[in-house]
């Protein structure tokens, strides 16, 4: 239909330039009932010119009529006068399927190049007339006729140009917009309302459960309106996946006799410990110098409290390898305890059960104690120098808050901020050494009155008031705590040592224990309750 509908439309601007036949006369033979001429006779006498029986044509009964020869008319194009079509001229080169002349003498008539006239036909058969239909004139101008490309290049199909009508009619429904509206059903309607209703009454029922949020002791000690009591439990329940898993990080604090005075929180990775990578070894860990020293003795002052934010199995192990028995690290919290505010790993001091104002925080990161800088003290970390002597030159301060027994650490802590708080408090301490040596020489002055003076008179008394010495200058109220100390860490120490394997096969049987019990209940959900034993029969 294609073919058809294009050579409809293309054949009349073609024929006014180029007559064409619609048949090839070379090809069509015109049966006639007229004796052919005899040929010729040819030069050479022999019978190749003349065709062979299977070659001649039959004859034609002379009762069965020839139709009138064709007799085609050209088209011109409209709005052009109608001119009848000129032979094109001859060329010398021969004939795809023969020529007009060997056509004649073959005994063919001439058959014109043009196609019939489509007005009217007679039938071959009944010799009556045939109407055909008009042939319908075309315009010339190709632009304004949609047809089918067959061409996909965007800009062959965008020469092709739309009829005015349909352009005029998209012009309309882009101005109006008519034909946007898409038909919807009663049901399709009464579900999006009841769509919109109930997301309306979630939002309504969720900003109430909001807003009925138990508040705070401190908040409602403060009398917030209805506005900041919204705000502060909406941000507390945004908050809530930033927030440890527990409420409380420690367990409640031991009775007197055994809790120790103050909580010091310790940070691992470059406080105690510095890891490392290379290509040979891979991931090694090295312990601080002085490490096993500052754990032993500052556990008699403080409860001190493993807080880093390592995950757990990274940084448990090497906790059980700086404290085996748990002596001295009782406590350790990793990643899952801290807080992620603002972008960063907050330790929050406020989750460990205690009270802030006994709490110390030993850390090397300052983002760390960005919720409690009050209570922290920020060092410059290790990163395995073999010697370092940064964490035993901090014994001395921390000690002597254990010792003085403050009420109060975070005043003590704001004096020294920004300072290198081994070097001021040495400092510190020499000078209140020099004031108790002023103190004691007043008291007791070198020289008795009326009696020799000197280091005679010191050691063998005076000759004034025979039997009297001098007393030897006494020791500082925190050297003789500091001493005391001293002696009680030799004595744990060499405890730990004579009883080691008595703890190492307890932390064994202890484990044995635990695997037995968790095969136990693996076993017993799978197959039941073990049968109880009946006890032995006595003879």
């Amino acid at each position: 239909m294609l073919r058809q509908a294009s050579s409809r439309i293309l054949v009349p601007a073609i024929r006014s330039y180029r007559p064409l036949s619609t048949s090839t006369p070379a090809l069509i033979k015109i049966k006639s009932s007229k004796p052919k001429p005899s040929p010729a006779p040819s030069a050479s006498g022999s019978s190749a010119s003349q065709p062979s029986p299977a070659e001649r044509p039959p004859t034609v009964p002379d009762e069965i009529t020839s139709p009138p020869p064709f007799e085609p008319t050209t088209s011109s194009p409209v709005g052009k006068p109608t001119s009848t079509p000129t032979e094109p001229p001859s060329t010398p080169s021969a004939p795809l399927y023969g020529s007009t002349t060997q056509a004649q003498s073959q005994g063919i008539p001439e058959v014109p190049l043009t196609p019939p006239e489509p007005s009217s036909t007679t039938s071959p058969m009944t010799g009556k007339q045939v109407e055909v239909e008009p042939e319908i004139e075309v315009p010339t101008d190709y632009t304004k006729i949609k047809l089918p490309s067959l061409d996909i290049d965007p800009e062959a199909q965008a020469a092709i140009a739309q009829p005015e009508s349909e352009s005029k009619d998209q012009e309309d429904k882009k101005r109006t917009g008519a034909g946007r509206k898409e038909y919807v059903s009663s049901m399709e309607r009464r579900r999006k309302m009841w769509i919109r209703y109930g997301t309306g009454a979630l939002l309504i029922g969720g900003v109430a459960a909001i807003y009925a949020q138990e508040s705070s002791e401190e908040q409602v000690a403060n009398q917030e309106g209805p506005v900041t009591r919204f705000k502060n439990n909406m941000s507390e329940l945004l908050d809530y996946f930033n927030k440890p898993a527990f409420k409380t990080l420690l367990p409640d604090p031991l009775p007197p006799p055994h809790q120790r005075p103050y909580t010091l929180v310790i940070d691992l990775e470059g406080l105690l410990v510095h890891s490392s990578w290379d290509r040979t070894s891979g991931w090694r860990t090295a312990k601080r110098p002085g490490v096993d020293y500052f754990l032993g003795y500052l556990s008699q002052f403080y409860e001190i409290v493993l807080f880093t934010n390592q995950p757990l199995y990274t940084a448990a192990p090497v906790a059980e390898k700086l404290d085996p028995y748990q002596a001295f690290l009782p406590y350790r919290l990793f990643r899952e305890a801290t807080r992620y505010v603002n972008g960063k790993v907050v330790k929050d001091l406020s989750y460990l059960n205690r009270d802030l104002s006994k709490v110390v925080m030993l850390d090397t990161i300052s983002e760390h104690a960005e919720l409690q800088p009050e209570n922290s003290i920020i060092i410059k970390p290790w990163n395995g120098e073999p010697r370092d002597k940064g964490l035993v030159e901090m014994i001395p301060f921390l000690e002597s808050i254990g010792i003085f027994n403050p009420a109060d650490v975070r005043p003590i802590l704001k004096a020294y901020e920004g300072k290198d708080i081994p070097v001021e408090y040495a400092k510190k301490e020499a000078e209140a050494k020099q004031k108790a040596i002023e103190e004691w020489e007043r008291v007791h002055p070198s020289a008795v009155a009326g009696a020799g003076s000197g280091w005679l008179s010191s050691m063998f008394g005076s000759v004034a008031a025979p039997g009297q010495t001098r007393p030897n200058q006494p020791m500082t109220y925190l050297e003789q705590k500091r001493a005391q100390a001293q002696k009680i860490y030799q004595e744990e120490q060499k405890y730990w040592a004579e009883h080691a394997d008595e703890f190492k096969q307890l932390i064994e049987e202890d484990k044995q224990r635990q695997l037995a019990e968790m095969k136990g209940s693996l076993l017993g959900m799978l197959a039941g309750p073990k049968p109880q034993e009946a006890p032995p029969q006595q003879k």
